[in-house]
């Protein structure tokens, strides 16, 4: 039996829910995409300005973004997370890829593809209930 790095949990909401949770769906992807895009800048642009070409400017103004944005990243993926009842491990793993070169942009695709599975999950059975 292969190992399951996040536990299966039933959806933890309702379908009335719906709409609220794809707004915090869409709000958590903007973010990840906003800090995965600072992060990238910051190391492959900033980073090499500064110890290769002795321009410190980028380094401040990119890592104060990316570092003010990082915590209203976490709060939108715990917010997520919350409504659709994602298990911790899930929730440990998008903190630590927004601190990865490229891996937000991963952890956004299979937090999104969880999403709207659990949404589909949720619609069908109540469709199926009536």
């Amino acid at each position: 039996m292969a190992k399951q790095w996040f536990p299966d949990t039933e959806p933890a909401f309702e379908p009335h829910e719906v709409g609220s949770i794809r707004k915090a769906l869409l709000f958590y992807r903007v973010m990840a995409w906003v800090v995965g895009i600072l992060l990238v800048v910051l190391v492959l642009v900033a980073m090499p300005l500064k110890y290769a070409g002795g321009i410190g400017a980028p380094v401040t103004y990119v890592g104060i973004a990316h570092g003010w944005l990082y915590p209203v990243l976490l709060i939108s993926a715990y917010n997520i997370g919350h409504r659709v009842g994602w298990p911790w491990q899930r929730l440990i793993a998008i903190a630590l890829a927004g601190t990865v070169p490229f891996l937000s942009f991963v952890a956004e695709h299979f937090a999104t593809r969880d999403v709207r599975s659990r949404v589909d999950q949720v619609l069908t059975s109540s469709d199926a209930a009536r």
